[in-house]
């Protein structure tokens, strides 16, 4: 991994693997629905969109043809804490990629007849997100976890937040947000120093500084939201405190989310899934931010059934609040990590995603080998200190279904004297 500055101060991080073909090229900016205040809900999310809506050179059509005729990939994500415009080519056609990307980047037109067109766009993809409750309940748990705090504010956005942006709104943020501070380049595939005179050419020129405002830290409220829904389906999230994004114990809080329920052979999947049979679809994972994080558990089930789905729930954190992981468990999830880590680094694309992230979020880089050296060294202790703050607090809970009967009859705060008399 190499990182440098161009003459701007641009960040620059790039990854050289000879042996690929391709090059995986990304534009990460730090700003995401985090950063946005309630009236202006949604709008880094409306910029990603009009981002591919054209500029003076290449119009909305014209950036589509561009990658499909050297057989690349362009998109972008928002997320709550950062914005990533990429795309994988060839590596023979990589400034062809520099070169749209830079563009779109710096140049779009933020047409007024686009954007209306785009607004329109965006609310059909919040109506099929509310149309789909298993996406649906996972915004809401949010609300139950950090209540009006930024963190909780859907990334799409609102109906009524939406209509009332105009192009000189977008501008406005992006004039705040897309600074030179803010954005870092990350590359990786097959690339030499020359690409370095490349990205001079196309970013040299960025002059927007700016300082980052500081954030507001939330506090976990044990919130419970619920959406009554027609479905066929409840789908209900639990939520506890997690890790913040380079926690010491962030190891430890995936180790002992592999245990619990993430993977096919963790004890929801087994006990819920495989022995029952009353779930397709459960699991449990963890979100990190910059300062804090979650860890949630989601299953949807048939209304008949959600009551002894959250009572076996229930009864496997009461066991886990009191036992801990098991020697077993803790050596079978340092394998999978790091299994899962090895295997995820042979694509130029999460490559690139890794250098963009840690680069942006982390401001520092760990090797491989430093990385596997710390998922080994993750001992019970660690674990132990991840149970004591998961279950220091009463649980949140989010639900989207025909009743929230079996929600009501939850005891949230039975785990906190279970780790309070460990």
């Amino acid at each position: 991994m190499k990182k440098i500055q161009l003459s701007n101060g641009l960040r620059v991080v790039m990854e050289q693997i000879p042996t690929s073909r391709s090059v995986s090229f990304g534009i990460w900016v730090k700003t995401g629905s985090r950063n946005e205040s309630l009236e202006i809900n949604g709008i880094t999310h409306f910029i990603e969109h009009m981002m591919f809506k054209g500029t003076e050179r290449f119009d909305a059509r014209a950036i589509a043809e561009e990658f499909d005729a050297i057989g690349g990939n362009v998109n972008a994500f928002t997320s709550k804490e950062y914005t990533c415009y990429y795309a994988k080519v060839l590596d023979e056609h990589f400034p062809i990629a520099v070169d749209v990307l830079s563009d779109m980047f710096f140049n779009s037109k933020l047409d007024a007849g686009e954007l209306a067109k785009e607004k329109n766009v965006i609310l059909e993809e919040i109506a099929m997100y509310e149309d789909t409750p298993d996406d649906l309940v996972h915004d809401l748990m949010s609300l139950s976890v950090y209540g009006d705090h930024p963190l909780a504010y859907p990334i799409l956005g609102t109906k009524e937040r939406l209509e009332s942006m105009d192009s000189q709104a977008l501008k406005s943020y992006m004039d705040t947000h897309y600074t030179i501070e803010n954005t870092v380049i990350a590359l990786a595939g097959n690339i030499n120093d020359e690409v370095i005179e490349l990205l001079e050419r196309h970013f040299g020129g960025f002059t927007n500084h700016g300082t980052a405002e500081p954030l507001a830290v939330p506090a976990f409220l044990d919130g419970v939201q619920f959406r009554k829904k027609k479905t066929e389906q409840n789908h209900i999230c639990l939520s506890f405190p997690g890790c913040s994004i380079g926690d010491e114990l962030q190891y430890a809080m995936v180790l002992l989310n592999n245990a619990i329920g993430g993977g096919m052979s963790s004890r929801l999947f087994q006990e819920i899934r495989e022995k029952r049979g009353l779930a397709y679809s459960v699991y449990s994972y963890h979100s990190s931010h910059a300062d804090n994080g979650m860890f949630t558990i989601y299953a949807g089930t048939a209304p008949k059934q959600t009551k002894e789905v959250l009572q076996l729930t229930t009864e496997m954190l009461h066991d886990v609040a009191t036992n801990g992981m098991t020697e077993e468990e803790l050596r079978k999830g340092k394998e999978q990590l790091k299994g899962s880590l090895i295997l995820g680094l042979e694509s130029t694309s999460s490559r690139m995603n890794r250098l963009g992230k840690n680069e942006l979020m982390l401001g520092h880089h760990f090797s491989l080998d430093e990385i596997i050296k710390r998922i080994e060294q993750v001992s019970m202790k660690d674990v132990d200190a991840v149970l004591d703050r998961m279950f220091g607090t009463p649980y949140a809970l989010a639900m989207v279904g025909t009743s929230d009967k079996a929600l009501n009859a939850l005891r949230r705060n039975e785990f906190v004297a279970l780790r309070s008399n460990q």
